[in-house]
């Protein structure tokens, strides 16, 4: 029969991994120096880059390092002590590695990117999002495809 204090760490480590959130899509348009801009750009249009930004990632977690720091750290914990000091000391590693965890992921997830600010030939813009550069400077003829810039 499981133990209830494991089963009452498992579900905290689970509740603490439900606050998570998805990752960063790059290849989304995101929106323009001036604000919002929702964008409906067709595959192969040509615009000229107006503004390049260097952003970081927003450093979400989707929990699963939690979950897994949590497992980790509830085991480890596991072999310290006995008794009612065993108990203590695997809820407090599986607590410690679920927090760990989680920051863990959070620094993986600070990546960088490039949020490139395209006109449009009808004068629109439009603001891409893109893990690299590949070379595209302001003043650069594009042409969009698949929501990616390429220089024409």
């Amino acid at each position: 029969m499981l133990n209830p204090r494991y089963i009452a760490a498992a579900s905290l480590a689970l509740a603490l991994a439900g606050c998570g959130s998805s990752p960063v899509n790059y290849s989304e348009p995101r929106y323009t120096s001036s604000g919002p801009y929702y964008n409906n750009v067709a595959s192969n249009d040509f615009g000229r880059v107006v503004a390049i930004d260097s952003v970081r990632g927003d450093r979400r977690t989707s929990g699963g390092g939690a979950i897994a720091g949590a497992i980790i750290g509830g085991v480890i914990g596991h072999q310290v002590g006995n008794g009612r000091g065993n108990d203590v000391a695997t809820a407090a590693g599986a607590i410690g590695g679920a927090v760990a965890g989680n920051e863990i992921e959070r620094r993986r997830n600070d990546d960088e990117y490039y949020r490139i600010t395209v006109q449009l030939r009808d004068g629109r813009e439009a603001a891409f999002n893109q893990e690299s550069l590949d070379g595209l400077r302001v003043g650069d003829r594009v042409r969009v495809a698949d929501s990616r810039l390429y220089r024409d």
